[in-house]
């Protein structure tokens, strides 16, 4: 488990984070989503203890860091693996060599050294590469030893700080799904700072955006993409812009709930007797439910109040949008 209380972090008269309170729960991952600046990398640097918070406690399986010396602080930082944006690889040393790096640094005797090593790399799935040179790897593969270095002393947290940046969509993919499988194998606490929102829709249970220093959102994912009124739902799923026609209202309708009937467009304008027009849709599965939404269409002559209710009962929400269009109705 990881948990930040009010963590703070001023450099001068800049605050650069500020109060921020975040809760990890173990065998879950959290995405810490903002733009650049929001104090993101601050944030990653503090949680480690690499920066040193100004205030506030970043507590580890319960243990509080912040107020820890140095040796013992050192042994605690065994609790954390960190996976860079860099993937941070020795040149010179194989696969198998950087992974090992850690437990030679700790003392491991030779015959120990190797058999971690070895399960370590079958792991994250390149037992058939641990003789290959960074150089000879992808940046996917190289990723992958970086993991598999971070897990080399049995951490119970798992810092991801921008670990899938410059990756290609394939190699993403790959290291979201080792993440998730490490998370559910090992009961990892997973922090996975990002700026890239497709992946959080892949990865996180729950998502927090950081704005200006400050927590300014933070709940699970399915709650947050299942809210009208979120930032961070709508950058996760994005709407499409639809042109101006005077005689349509455009609306948008959000997925609220698990029962959501797949014909809920034709029934529903079956029921109220007007022709819906879908505009454009954003709808996808997270753990197995749905979540998304549709712009529709509506003819301006029909009652927002049916529309609502008529909506309202097959789990979705609706609100009229600024914006109209100038598609045809489709019945």
């Amino acid at each position: 488990m990881i948990e930040l209380r009010q963590l703070t972090k001023t450099y001068g008269s800049t605050t650069v984070l500020d109060r921020l309170d975040l809760l990890v729960p173990a065998g879950s991952i959290t995405a810490v989503v903002g733009p650049s600046g929001a104090g993101k990398s601050t944030l990653a640097q503090c949680v480690t203890l690499l920066t040193r918070p100004t205030s506030g406690s970043v507590l580890v399986g319960g243990q509080d860091l912040t107020h820890l010396g140095e040796g013992r602080l050192r042994e605690a930082r065994r609790r954390i693996g960190t996976i860079f944006q860099s993937d941070g690889l020795q040149t010179r040393r194989t696969a198998a060599q950087n992974v090992e790096l850690p437990l030679r640094y700790l003392g491991v005797v030779p015959r120990e050294r190797r058999a971690r090593v070895a399960e370590l790399l079958e792991r994250v799935g390149l037992a058939d590469l641990a003789g290959r040179y960074p150089h000879e790897l992808s940046g996917g593969q190289r990723q992958r030893v970086g993991i598999a270095r971070a897990l080399a002393l049995r951490p119970s947290v798992l810092l991801s700080d921008e670990a899938t940046s410059g990756l290609d969509p394939r190699s993403t993919a790959s290291i979201v799904a080792l993440l998730r499988e490490l998370r559910d194998d090992l009961g990892l606490s997973i922090l996975f700072i990002t700026h890239e929102m497709d992946t959080v829709v892949e990865v996180a249970d729950s998502v927090a955006r950081l704005e200006q220093g400050r927590i300014v959102e933070s709940a699970p994912l399915l709650d947050v993409l299942r809210d009208p009124g979120s930032p961070v739902g709508a950058a996760l799923l994005p709407r499409r812009a639809v042109a101006t026609d005077p005689r349509l209202v455009t609306w948008t309708v959000h997925y609220r709930g698990d029962d959501v009937p797949a014909d809920w467009l034709t029934s529903t304008a079956r029921e109220l007797g007007h022709d819906l027009a879908l505009l454009g849709a954003s709808v996808s599965a997270v753990t197995g439910r749905t979540v998304g939404h549709a712009t529709l269409g509506v003819p301006a002559s029909l009652d927002p109040a049916l529309l609502i209710a008529a909506l309202e009962r097959r789990g979705l929400h609706a609100r009229a949008a600024e914006v109209p269009s100038t598609l045809e109705l489709v019945p």
